[in-house]
């Protein structure tokens, strides 16, 4: 059975008036990566509003690991609703928050006691990472990494990379950030082994606290152990224990945004734990909530403590609702099975990709790690110079094919997989061959 079926042309004509109204109705500025116009959602398939029945690579940019409208999550929300909708943690005491701290606390990488302060975004966590960081240390620098994304406050977007997309026209932006160059194996120095090239970043890393910051000046170091906007690049673990070493030697306040990488995407629950580092903060959101807007700071009790009565909260953090649906989520993440399939999904999706790397020469690389895997096109493989117009051209074909795809990368020349991972292997695999068949096309014509 084919789980792609399309009725009409992508979008159809509902979908087209949908999209007519969402350009006289929403700001322009709005992007989206597709003219989707979705229905309903369930597991790793969505049906538009002209009835087109679609496999979702995209997972709401990561927010939908264990599967559209998961069982457990809608009857735990459904029995929350009959209960209470809101009261505010800031008036009252919530008992999912609290249960769903406790989960927290003890999930999240460290043997140590912890706290956890809950928001509705990531941008809101990452925000909190920092500015209790701030106070902890009594410091005002932080140190963050080209290609990443933190979020789209005026804080985060601060901490953010990639200018022309989210910041131009935005600034002027939160002073006493500093940004230097993540360690990117495959854009590495020519002639250097990846265990050279990444001695060589330690070292450039080590000559920015004598040319930018003094480390000493630090609050936080901050890092997306697999960055996700910016390409799926994996950081070597012996980056990541150099940074701990700093942070230790220091007093700074080491931050894992696990915002994507996290909730089990990479193979286990946060994706640190491949390297051993175990960071002060951890930042969580996206699918543990399972679609619901939920946030999450976990970091050492002590620093979690710092902020005075009243320094952190908001109208909306903890809502019981979004907490049931995190708690049910969080129980499937980290279950044995489920990152059992993690690793088999993203073993059949590793092949495949390496199969096509040797077929198409717009293939500069593929990589990742567990199911986040990613395709890097390139004009040439020699130069590496990025092939942006191919990437577009690709996305655009596989969702005329049913396929919804998002892209990524600092130079926005990739394709990243973020397939749910209650997805069927003949769903994946379908999937696989209608992406193949976009980029098989794109090749074709360049050569």
């Amino acid at each position: 059975m084919a789980f792609i079926q399309l009725k009409t042309s992508l979008p159809g004509p509902k979908g087209m008036a949908a999209l007519e109204r969402r350009k006289n109705l929403l700001p322009a500025g709005l992007a989206k990566s597709t003219e989707v116009v979705v229905d309903k959602a369930e597991g790793a398939l969505i049906w538009d509003i002209d009835g087109n029945q679609l496999i979702d690579f995209a997972g709401g940019i990561g927010m939908m690991n264990i599967g559209h409208r998961n069982e457990n999550v809608v009857n735990a929300m459904k029995a929350q609703l009959d209960k209470s909708i809101h009261t505010c943690s800031l008036v009252t005491t919530i008992e999912p928050y609290l249960d769903l701290a406790e989960l927290l606390n003890s999930v999240t990488p460290g043997d140590f006691p912890k706290k956890t302060l809950l928001a509705c975004s990531g941008s809101e966590a990452v925000e909190n990472a920092i500015n209790i960081a701030k106070y902890y240390t009594k410091r005002n620098a932080v140190l963050c990494f080209e290609g990443a994304y933190h979020g789209r406050t005026l804080l985060t977007l601060s901490l953010t990379s990639k200018y022309a997309l989210f910041k131009k026209g935005f600034g002027t932006y939160v002073p006493d950030i500093y940004r230097i160059p993540a360690p990117n194996l495959y854009r590495g120095i020519e002639g250097l082994t990846d265990e050279q090239y990444t001695n060589y970043c330690i070292k450039k890393l080590d000559e920015a606290f004598i040319s930018q910051v003094d480390p000493d000046s630090l609050a936080a170091i901050i890092i997306e152990p697999v960055m996700g906007e910016g390409g799926f690049i994996t950081i070597p673990a012996a980056y990541l224990h150099k940074l701990r070493q700093v942070c230790d030697k220091h007093g700074i306040v080491f931050i894992a945004d696990e915002i994507q990488c996290g909730a089990g995407r990479t193979g286990k629950m946060y994706a640190c734990e491949h390297s051993g580092v175990i960071p002060d903060m951890v930042v969580s959101a996206k699918s543990i909530g399972a679609g619901m807007p939920i946030s999450a700071l976990t970091g050492r009790a002590e620093m979690m403590d710092a902020p005075h009565l009243g320094g952190v909260g908001g109208t909306y953090g903890g809502n019981p609702v979004t907490c049931v649906a995190a708690i049910e989520s969080i129980k499937i993440l980290q279950s044995e099975s489920f990152l059992k399939r993690v690793n088999e999904v993203g073993e059949i999706v590793r092949v495949t990709l390496e199969g096509w790397k040797e077929k198409y020469k717009i293939i500069g690389d593929v990589r990742g790690i567990g199911a986040m895997r990613l395709v890097e096109f390139v004009k040439d493989r020699s130069t590496k110079e990025p092939d942006v117009d191919a990437t577009v051209e690709i996305i655009k074909d596989a969702i005329a094919h049913g396929l919804i795809m998002i892209r990524a990368g600092l130079f926005s020349n990739c394709l990243r997989l973020l397939p749910p991972i209650v997805i069927t292997d003949e769903q994946l695999v379908e999937g696989l061959q209608v992406l193949e068949n976009a980029i098989a096309r794109a090749d074709e014509k360049r050569k």
